[in-house]
């Protein structure tokens, strides 16, 4: 039986969404072993000046413990 853990991060990008997860994930990874998945708990934008200028996400990481 495995036991799994989940803890939430934030990653933020100027391209997409989608880098924002990307590098959240790579980030995360450093320092946790065993990443199972990762769930977009959330995802808004900064505006600047009328533009969208940072996207960020919140997301739910799950990762094997070992026991």
């Amino acid at each position: 039986m495995a036991v799994m853990k989940v803890i939430e991060i934030m990653g933020d990008s100027a391209k997409s969404f989608e880098d924002a997860v990307d590098q959240a994930v790579a980030v995360a990874a450093k320092s946790v072993d065993g990443i199972k998945s990762a769930w977009v708990k959330d995802q808004n934008v900064v505006i600047t000046n009328g533009k969208v200028s940072s996207y960020r996400v919140v997301l739910k990481i799950t990762f094997e413990v070992n026991t």
